[in-house]
């Protein structure tokens, strides 16, 4: 089986007994399990992992005493809490802990920002270094493997990047993790935490959006084609985001009178998930949908490699009024970046109406053959 070397793992190791906790944010089944028991056996210390879904490791945390909690860690100096989004004021209960016990490293996992954010991030302000895991990068998977082939990359495009369905070979058996994942696991916490009155919507709505992938979406349009309130679909837009299913991307614009400024696009965060959702796990070549599902692939390509830096640029598009698009704009630093999505390099032409405002901008063509080069190896 593939050992994937996650990015983060060298920055995680460089703040580890720096006073702090070190909190991993992602999505489930992206490998935050397998990270942080990797992180175990790297070092020497005596160490301790608890799964904070069992009821028992729970109930002994929810007790809120720092040294009962010291009790159940031991004279371990590493203790890792997967899945600590289940326990009740888990950040109020990590900052007393590390308060009295600063020489032990802790190490909390969440597959739900929503929630896990909520109860940590305003008691640890200070006291925390985060991260995020995505499902595999291409480089990543680039560097367990040795190499990569352009049929590789349109299997990723086809099936996606999440760990389990990379390391396995049996078509089949990619195919039903995904079925599992597109339809189960990855609300897993939503429907555990958060109250989602009508499921049925909820799960419309996540194939409406899975067939505008890409597209620019209208929170009005949605509303009325499910028959419910604007508050309720941004409620639960809100909700997938924060539970790692989707991506919202905003508008780049430096209020030109004719630019998009309100607007928004939706992707999946893994684009097997995406295709699983809508029931069409097609070779991509053969598929009508084959450039949104590259420009998909992409984009959350490029939220992986910038997830791993400290300022990492931000992710936009542009549009104008006009419907003159430009698919990815990157800005850091007062720099802007543009890349232009093509399935091939047949034509390469940018709308006039962004080079003559950005001229400044560096502009880029992208396609499946040449994406490795735009990701940077």
């Amino acid at each position: 089986m593939l050992i994937f070397k996650r990015k983060i793992e060298d920055k995680i190791a460089e703040r580890m007994f720096k006073g702090r906790a070190i909190l991993i944010f992602g999505p489930r089944q992206a490998g935050k399990t397998t990270l942080s028991k990797k992180i175990l056996q790297t070092h020497n210390h005596e160490k301790a992992y608890f799964n904070c879904d069992l009821a028992v490791v729970r109930n002994n945390f929810e007790l809120g005493r720092p040294d009962l909690l010291k009790e159940m860690v031991g004279e371990n100096r590493i203790a890792v809490f997967d899945e600590a989004q289940t326990i009740q004021n888990i950040g109020a209960i990590l900052k007393a802990f590390i308060d009295t016990y600063p020489e032990v490293q802790i190490i909390a996992t969440g597959s739900s920002s929503f929630d896990l954010a909520n109860k940590i991030k305003e008691p640890l302000t200070g006291r925390s270094f985060e991260f995020i895991l995505y499902p595999l990068s291409l480089s990543e998977i680039t560097e367990s493997s040795g190499k990569i082939t352009r049929e590789d990359i349109d299997e990723l495009m086809r099936t996606g990047s999440y760990p389990a369905v990379v390391a396995e070979r049996s078509r089949e058996i990619k195919e039903d993790i995904l079925k599992n994942l597109a339809t189960n696991y990855l609300y897993k916490d939503i429907f555990t935490f958060e109250s989602i009155r009508n499921p049925l919507i909820f799960e419309s709505l996540i194939k409406m959006l899975a067939f505008q992938t890409g597209s620019l979406v209208s929170v009005n349009e949605l509303a009325i084609s499910l028959g419910v309130s604007r508050a309720i679909i941004n409620k639960y837009l809100k909700l997938l985001e924060q539970a790692y299913v989707i991506k919202v991307i905003r508008p780049f614009s430096r209020n030109y009178r004719n630019e998009l400024k309100k607007a928004f696009k939706i992707y999946f965060i893994d684009i097997g998930v995406r295709n699983a959702i809508i029931g069409n796990m097609t070779y991509v070549p053969e598929r009508h949908d084959k450039g949104a599902i590259f420009e998909s692939f992409f984009i959350m390509e490029r939220f992986k490699e910038e997830a791993t830096k400290s300022f990492p640029a931000t992710i936009m598009f542009w549009r104008s009024r006009q419907g003159d698009e430009i698919d990815v704009v990157e800005e850091i630093e007062g720099k802007i970046r543009a890349y232009e999505c093509k399935w091939t390099m047949n034509s390469r032409s940018l709308p006039k109406s962004f080079t003559k405002k950005y001229p400044e901008a560096e502009t880029n063509f992208v396609s499946p053959d040449s994406i490795r080069t735009h990701l940077g190896f």
